[in-house]
């Protein structure tokens, strides 16, 4: 774009220089520090999703009229179910969260509720990719592909995008794919256990590896000669180069032995245990602390006894709801006492919520709900203690203030300096961006 525009005449020398220079600069390292578009209240951001449809009339969003019509009959084959856990209201605020999260209603001062969400699709598979690309019918890039792109990574021995997740959810590696970015900006895969990434520790001695890297390199860079603009290919240069520094750096990102018996208990992590939640949330702080931008924490994958998938089976609820609550509360407090929460972005969410009628009295269950449902936003440039937007008196529909999957992911860019419209990528004959041609920030949850 530069060199056409140079091409043309249109640009004077001075600036012609600068811009050259500095587009030279990013097609050397794609993941070189990026400046936001305009200063940010946040500098990363840890996004936790929760796979499978949270119900969000059972953890978010109380409807006593609802629970007062339980089993009664809406229309024939369609029968009222109210919720199974009470609500209580937590902190000054006195918003209220249901029993399955008291540890996350304890830091709800913190919170900007958002119970007006809506998905643009209503299976597990375009309301996941919807949620994290903006598009449910084809393949686009990641939010935190995107977030990667705009802004780079502040350590350069550790990818700017990082994903934690035991299994495969709805969709796939497709939630972190970079697609038509450059390969770099995918997301990494952390896989919870005792080898989270695979041949992290290094075989040889760091000297003979050092000699065997620097070979490499000098190799590379004569194949990129008179191949300078093909992006692909600098980016997977650099994605080898990255895995080389992860060597360096992640294993420490992983040794938990460093954080103190107070800090484990806070999450609730128990000795030896490399896999719980609690263990994500502990390693997602570690990995923000050392200049990740990104980092996303799945719970649950596509199998539906392991994710918040309640068709017939919504007392699960308890166990799931367990699994988390204190780690994600905790992570809250530990951000807090480290003084990182004021730049750090927490997100919580999930593709959808559950409708609130069942085709039977006494179902265990309930099914798919894109119409609206809840999601939440804590920490860097959050209005905390608030609840915005609403559904219905029965939670079946928005009642004000609707949220879209494009909206939050403007809101979330930008928190991070980024205006989502100016957040680009030429692929195709086209300029595409995350938000398609939809989206507007959520200006009232800002502080």
């Amino acid at each position: 774009m530069i060199r056409s525009l140079a091409a043309s005449g249109l640009l004077l020398p001075g600036l012609l220089s600068e811009l050259m220079a500095d587009e030279e600069s990013r097609d050397a390292d794609p993941l070189a520090p990026k400046p936001p578009h305009f200063p940010a209240k946040a500098k990363r951001v840890i996004f936790l999703f929760m796979t499978g449809g949270v119900s969000h009339v059972d953890t978010f969003d109380p409807k006593p009229e609802l629970t007062a019509r339980h089993n009664r009959e809406h229309r024939p084959g369609r029968f009222y179910k109210g919720s199974d856990w009470k609500f209580r209201a937590y902190g000054n605020s006195g918003v209220e969260v249901s029993d399955l999260f008291p540890h996350i209603g304890s830091v709800v001062d913190d919170i900007a509720l958002i119970r007006s969400m809506t998905n643009i699709n209503g299976d597990h598979f375009g309301a996941t990719i919807g949620l994290h690309t903006g598009s449910a019918t084809f393949n686009r890039p990641s939010i935190g592909s995107w977030v990667s792109y705009g802004l780079g990574t502040e350590n350069a021995n550790l990818p700017a995008f990082m994903v934690i997740s035991a299994g495969l959810p709805y969709a796939g590696d497709q939630v972190w794919g970079s697609d038509f970015l450059p390969a770099v900006h995918q997301g990494a895969r952390v896989i919870p256990g005792p080898e989270p990434i695979a041949n992290l520790r290094r075989s040889d001695p760091i000297g003979s590896q050092q000699t065997q890297l620097d070979m490499l390199a000098y190799f590379n860079q004569q194949h990129l000669k008179g191949r300078e603009t093909d992006s692909q290919l600098t980016a997977r240069i650099k994605s080898f180069e990255t895995a080389a520094g992860m060597q360096l750096e992640a294993p420490d990102v992983f040794d938990l032995a460093k954080e103190s018996q107070t800090t484990l208990d806070s999450y609730g992590l128990q000795p030896g245990d490399t896999t719980s939640f609690a263990w994500q949330c502990v390693v997602a702080r570690r990995m923000v602390e050392r200049g990740v931008r990104f980092v996303e924490l799945i719970d649950g994958d596509s199998g539906v006894d392991r994710n918040w998938d309640a068709h017939a089976e919504l007392d699960k609820y308890d166990r799931l709801a367990r699994n988390v609550d204190q780690p994600i509360a905790a992570l809250i407090n530990d951000l807090r006492s480290r003084g990182m929460l004021d730049d750090t972005l927490v997100v919580f969410t999930t593709e959808f919520g559950r409708g609130p009628f069942v085709p039977n009295p006494g179902t265990n269950g309930r099914e798919h709900h894109a119409r609206v449902y809840s999601s939440w936003l804590c920490g860097a440039g959050v209005r905390g203690g608030m609840v915005f937007g609403s559904s219905d008196e029965l939670g079946n529909h928005v009642a004000e203030n609707e949220v879209s999957v494009h909206d939050l992911q403007a809101t979330i860019l930008h928190l991070l300096g980024m205006d989502h419209k100016r957040l680009t990528y030429r692929h195709a004959g086209r300029d595409f961006r995350l938000t398609d041609v939809h989206g507007h920030v959520v200006s009232d949850i800002l502080s």
